[in-house]
């Protein structure tokens, strides 16, 4: 059934680049949707399309599965959020919230300071974009060090993963200062995209939790790590078809970072696992996560 189409209009563009589409957080979007509302009016029956979408509640819909809140002490996570770390998935959030977390939202960017957190969940994103900005914010670059330093639990995923590394080398050659937590570089090459679904599996214990536990997730990424020391590695990685896709999984005291997007409801433990170690270390420590400046 046809109930309409939108006319080809050069004013309806959303700007891509390398990994995907612009973020909408980075461009104004009120005028874009103006102009596909208008398009849509004048050359699609939206009577008929509104008239479908009721008839959908006509049909047998499961119940939906309500989510057991857990409601032991509440477990503050810090979760970077700006233009150079946007990708989470909600699942995640969702199950970290259910586990009993708060969700505090910062920015490496723009923030001189932690907020007073019991871990870190530095996520994915564009770092190499804002290389420059990230190097010259020293006193976040610090404070995030001394809270691992000082055993706080830090989860970070591919973007994430880079700003933990001594350096960012963006694609125009330059190399930006980065956290330091891990002896490497990760450096960007446009004919090094690795993308693809894996399977991860624990080898050693970490904040995800115990060797053999599994989970699942993708990468997607144009960055490799250069080692500049010794690293060492908590995951092996398979692919979709169970092929052998090396290692994962930065480890350096209570920090795990992984270049593989998790999906947490792959795994749900893994949630479970990140909040329960979150409130485990803060409980053994007198020193607050926040008291960095």
């Amino acid at each position: 059934m046809v109930v309409g189409y939108l006319r080809p209009n050069p004013a309806v563009t959303i700007s891509d680049r390398h990994l995907g589409l612009v973020m909408a957080m980075e461009q104004g979007t009120g005028e874009l949707y103006d102009v596909l509302a208008k398009a849509a009016a004048e050359t699609v029956d939206l009577d008929r399309v509104e008239a479908l979408a009721r008839s959908c509640s006509e049909l047998p819909v499961a119940a939906p599965q309500s989510v057991v809140r857990n409601h032991v002490r509440t477990v503050r996570i810090g979760v970077a959020q700006d233009q150079a770390f946007c990708f989470y998935y909600p699942d995640n959030l969702e199950l970290l919230e259910a586990e009993g977390a708060e969700l505090v939202k910062l920015s490496p960017l723009n923030d001189q300071v932690l907020p007073d957190v019991d871990m870190l969940y530095l996520g994915g994103g564009y770092p190499e974009l804002h290389g420059e900005r990230l190097a010259h914010n020293v006193t976040m670059r610090a404070a995030i060090r001394k809270f691992a330093e000082r055993g706080g639990a830090i989860y970070a995923e591919c973007g994430g993963m880079m700003y933990l590394t001594q350096a960012i080398r963006d694609f125009d050659g330059t190399s930006h200062e980065m956290v330091g937590l891990f002896a490497a570089e990760a450096i960007m090459r446009r004919p090094g995209l690795s993308l693809g679904y894996r399977t991860l599996e624990l080898t050693a214990s970490c904040i995800l939790g115990e060797p053999g536990d599994i989970a699942r997730g993708h990468e997607f990424h144009y960055s490799t790590l250069e080692p500049k020391g010794p690293l060492r590695y908590a995951c092996t990685l398979t692919d979709a078809q169970g092929k052998p896709k090396g290692q994962d999984g930065l480890v350096m005291g209570n920090t795990l970072a992984l270049y593989t997007h998790l999906h947490f409801a792959s795994q749900p433990q893994v949630a479970h696992a990140l909040v329960a170690f979150a409130r485990r270390t803060t409980a053994q420590s007198s020193v607050s996560p926040g008291e960095v400046r």
